[in-house]
């Protein structure tokens, strides 16, 4: 068992302790509701509002609704999926989030509101990130960057995977602590399966609201570790945190697409956990997180390699 204590400094702790205060580590005891109440109260205790300078409005793309970011002269797209498990999570949750990205990178970004469950299963999820993300990508020519932390990190390898054969290409990929249907028996899963803000018994129970009950096997659009070719994938790079049942997901795809001869990164960031996206305000480790996941959407973006 880690010792959470030493892997994580006081700055961190200080986040976790809000968080468990806005939202209870037990969360996925409540309601669906409940859970959807209280994770939206926390997002919104951590929201800490937009950059000058960037344009907001709220706009459908491909019949999914969808908030754009603009910055005065953007020179190019990130289209990005929130995480949230496929459960909870919306427009508002990553408002802040998505506002700093477009302000720190000069690209336009539209965050991309896809169904959730226990309302709508897979693949419904699925589909309307597809829709939405061939609209966008005809709507502004120029370089198209996919991103998305957790559940919205599998959407985005996911959409990669299906757009080799079947639609235009992004220039790459930035996934953070992405869940991408990894093997329950890897490192990670095992060595932090009791970690804060996100254990294997909150994994499936997010598995089983998505798809209604077992997950369909090998099917790479809802878990792109599962399938049988990783080549002609985009430049990725995968941010995990070093806290987090997630990790070897990050880990085994970034193999899997070097051994199949693409450009791909891994960078396992110390002492985080699952969802520190929020914490970039209150720890210095997490802000630098955040420079780096900016630094690679717009390396990816200018077509750099190594994008950071």
């Amino acid at each position: 068992m880690p010792d959470y204590d030493q892997l994580l400094d006081a700055e961190m702790k200080a986040y976790l302790a809000r968080c468990d205060a806005l939202y209870p580590p037990d969360a996925v005891t409540l309601d669906i509701a409940g859970q959807r109440r209280v994770y939206d109260a926390m997002c919104a205790d951590f929201d800490v509002g937009r950059p000058d300078g960037v344009a907001v409005k709220d706009e459908p793309q491909g019949g999914v609704p969808c908030r754009h970011y603009t910055p005065a002269d953007p020179a190019g797209t990130v289209i990005y999926y929130h995480g949230g498990g496929f459960v909870v999570g919306g427009l508002d949750s990553h408002d802040s989030i998505c506002a700093e990205i477009c302000a720190k990178t000069g690209l336009r970004v539209v965050s991309v509101d896809y169904p959730l469950a226990p309302e709508h299963h897979y693949p419904e999820d699925f589909d309307a990130a597809w829709r939405a993300y061939v609209a966008i990508s005809a709507a502004w020519p120029g370089p198209v960057v996919l991103a998305g932390d957790s559940a919205g990190g599998n959407l985005a390898a996911a959409i990669c995977h299906k757009a080799r054969g079947a639609g235009p290409m992004p220039m790459g990929q930035v996934l953070i602590y992405p869940g991408l249907g990894g093997d329950w028996s890897w490192p990670s899963y095992i060595e932090h399966a009791d970690a804060p803000q996100l254990t294997t018994r909150d994994m499936q129970f997010y598995q089983q609201i998505r798809f209604g009950g077992e997950p369909p096997a090998n099917d790479p659009g809802c878990a792109p570790l599962r399938d049988s070719d990783f080549a002609g994938l985009v430049p990725t790079v995968c941010v995990s945190a070093q806290c987090d049942p997630l990790a070897s997901d990050s880990e085994v795809y970034v193999q899997r697409i070097q051994q199949a001869g693409g450009q791909a990164m891994w960078i396992d960031e110390a002492g985080l956990v699952h969802g520190n996206l929020r914490a970039r305000t209150m720890s210095q480790r997490a802000a630098n997180s955040f420079e780096r996941i900016c630094g690679a959407i717009s390396g990816l973006a200018q077509g750099r390699w190594p994008a950071v």
